[in-house]
């Protein structure tokens, strides 16, 4: 059995965030499809495209660490997708439904947040400068994206669902 120290946790985690990222890159264009403001269809769309840049970042990460890059089923993102697709369907037609969106996307993101800054600490820990700096990269889009959706949240989304 393999030794379990912070080597072996973070590709565990590194593991994790991949098969994250890859569910994650086949839900937005639907979450992007159910939006009915323009601002948020096309944030989940920039998002969709940003996420294939992080999935790639993510295999150099697997190269630099030195192990094949693949994942590992991740009951938590599979929950926080479910949500978003219930939202979709429970709130689709209503004034509620951009607002449901941004709270899915915001879960998203602070799953990917919380797991990208681990990474990031753990690779420095283990001396892996490079990788440490992909992952900061990721980190900073997913800063960045969850601070898009909560201005959407509060110019538009949440005003219509509270107005309806």
């Amino acid at each position: 059995m393999a030794e379990k120290n912070l080597e072996s946790l973070f590709h565990d985690t590194l593991k994790d965030i991949y098969y994250a990222e890859r569910k994650i890159v086949k839900a937005l264009p639907k979450m992007a499809r159910g939006a009915k403001l323009p601002e948020l269809k096309a944030a989940l769309e920039k998002h969709r495209e940003e996420t294939e840049g992080q999935i790639e970042r993510l295999q150099q990460v697997f190269e630099i660490f030195g192990k094949r890059a693949q994942g590992k089923t991740c009951p938590a993102i599979e929950g926080i997708i479910e949500e978003g697709e219930e939202i979709l369907d429970e709130f689709k037609g209503a004034p509620a439904l951009d607002a449901g969106l941004v709270s899915a996307a915001q879960a998203v993101e602070h799953y990917e947040i919380a797991r990208y800054g681990t990474l990031k600490r753990w690779a420095e820990m283990l001396g892996m400068k490079d990788a440490a700096k992909l992952l900061d990269q990721t980190l900073s889009e997913e800063y960045k994206t969850d601070e898009l959706l909560t201005k959407l949240a509060d110019q538009a989304a949440n005003q219509k669902a509270q107005a309806a």
